[in-house]
């Protein structure tokens, strides 16, 4: 995923970069943290965006007049959305909700597979 920040024309010469490094069947995902940024990912060639950190109603807002101009990107959201106000994030113009606690809120565990070499 192309992290949030980064200037238009940057976006564009690292999303085709990107889509030469991986192939055709690899999507791109830009993280974006306003309609400007998103606007900037879809012109730039982005399979996907995701609205960072939105509230339910720039989401449901900022989602519908993105799409408006980018029919064919996905619209992800993401940031600050729970169990208890998922519902509030749901609307016709977004396409994945994520949540970050399904990765960042557990622990790891640290094993290994490696295996002692044979006795000959």
């Amino acid at each position: 995923m192309l992290p949030f920040g980064i200037l238009a024309p940057e976006m564009v010469f690292l999303q085709t970069k990107a889509k030469l490094a991986t192939g055709h069947a690899t999507k791109i995902e830009v993280e974006c943290q306003s309609l400007e940024e998103a606007f900037e990912a879809g012109k730039a060639g982005a399979d996907i965006v995701m609205l960072d950190n939105f509230t339910p109603e720039h989401l449901t807002r900022d989602a519908a007049i993105f799409k408006k101009k980018y029919p064919h990107v996905i619209v992800e959201a993401s940031g600050g959305i729970t169990i208890d106000n998922i519902c509030s994030y749901l609307c016709k113009d977004v396409d994945v909700i994520s949540q970050g606690i399904l990765t960042q809120g557990y622990g790891s565990v640290d094993f290994s597979m490696k295996l002692p070499k044979p006795v000959k």
